[in-house]
């Protein structure tokens, strides 16, 4: 019994070893960096420079901490960028002007010959208008601003055509703003000065992300990427350890449990005998059956999932401006005016149209028309 004791021991242990041994599929040692107090990692596809090895980023997304403590993009055709936040379950970095007038900077802002890119887009027209016009009555934009003319940026087209007409102000150009739809009144926004946020598509590991685990190239060579779980194997080994480790501790106690039942069933054999001849059989228990309890599964209505929102009319607006459905000229979720080129969609049901992504967002969300709230057929959810 003692010999068979130290070899199931000795096998135990060297389960043990090869559980707790790393994998030769293991991610290259790429370390995850920080930049003075940023709330956000850096890790693949980003790398920051001087910290982490060419193999630990994807190309264009070379990060590096300045001497602020501060993580900054350079992007090739717009310079730099501060980073406030990287999401990579969304594939979103969130990036602001370092001088504090990103409107500023989306005058000039040409993404091309980097990897991101830039939505929802928003063109605005800008007015140059007198301080005394403009400043008791509209949202100016304080960047581009100074002590004698204030700056409107408007996205109705028509409403600057108004405002140069009928008062002081000049039209002196126009910016694509790669942020967030704001409802605001006339049109008017002075939220360009916020941060702009940037998307990217390759490479692709919002899935790998979203399942807890980290993206990575393979190997040296750098071709092929590739999911890598280490958190999941880390917590299955140690789970496999723990179990190895208590059945190794038990073993003595099952050992010595197995010695005494031995004896006393050799010493009571007789007993046990005599009772085998003399008892009556006991009356059986009957365990009543338990009934499942069975119905039909309730259904939660949730918003309306993607493939039947692409089913709905979608259509580009032409010079006309005319809508498939009813005649609204502005869109009733984000109150803004149609424009030519623009994208819009309509519920077959009610044939109310709104802007594309407005609506496709609200239908994910609510499942219901927002002007006549009739509800399209939702999708389902079973509990």
């Amino acid at each position: 019994m003692e010999d068979l004791n130290k070899i199931f021991s000795h096998f135990l242990i060297l389960i043990l070893l090869h559980l707790l041994h790393p994998s030769s599929a293991s991610s290259p040692n790429c370390p995850i960096s920080y930049c003075g107090s940023t709330p956000y990692s850096v890790h693949f596809p980003f790398r920051m420079l001087n910290q982490q090895p060419d193999i630990c980023g994807y190309p264009g997304f070379d990060l590096y901490c300045n001497r602020q403590k501060t993580v900054t993009l350079n992007l090739p055709n717009s310079g730099k960028f501060s980073v406030r936040n990287i999401d990579y379950r969304s594939q979103i970095v969130q990036v602001y002007d370092p001088s504090g007038c990103s409107a500023s900077r989306l005058l000039n802002m040409d993404l091309s010959g980097s990897p991101f890119s830039a939505s929802p887009i928003r063109n605005y027209t800008l007015l140059s208008c007198p301080v005394e016009v403009a400043t008791s009555r509209f949202p100016i934009v304080t960047c581009l601003s100074n002590s004698t003319y204030s700056t409107l940026a408007t996205s109705s087209v028509s409403f600057a055509m108004l405002m140069a007409n009928r008062s002081a102000c000049q039209i002196i150009g126009s910016l694509r703003s790669p942020v967030s739809r704001y409802q605001f009144q006339e049109g008017l926004t002075s939220n360009l000065n916020t941060d702009i946020f940037l998307t990217w598509d390759a490479p692709n590991c919002q899935d790998c992300v979203t399942d807890g685990g980290t993206c990575g190239y393979t190997n040296s060579s750098m071709e092929e990427i590739a999911c890598f779980d280490e958190t999941k194997k880390g917590s299955k080994r140690a789970m496999m350890a723990l179990i190895i480790i208590s059945i190794a501790l038990a073993l003595p106690a099952i050992a010595i449990s197995c010695v005494m039942t031995y004896y006393i069933c050799k010493d009571f054999r007789s007993v046990a005998s005599w009772i085998s001849r003399n008892a009556t059989p006991a009356t059986a228990m009957v365990v009543p059956e338990t009934t499942a309890i069975s119905g039909s599964d309730r259904d939660l209505v949730v918003g309306l999932d993607q493939s039947t929102i692409e089913s709905y009319t979608k259509v580009v607006l032409g010079e006309s401006k005319r809508l498939p459905g009813h005649e609204d000229g502005t869109c009733a979720i984000c109150l803004s005016e149609y424009d030519v080129k623009e994208l819009v969609r309509c519920i077959p049901e009610c044939r109310h149209c709104f802007h594309a992504d407005c609506i496709d967002e609200w239908l994910k969300m609510k499942g219901n028309c927002p002007v006549c709230r009739n509800s399209p057929s939702p999708a389902r959810v079973n509990l």
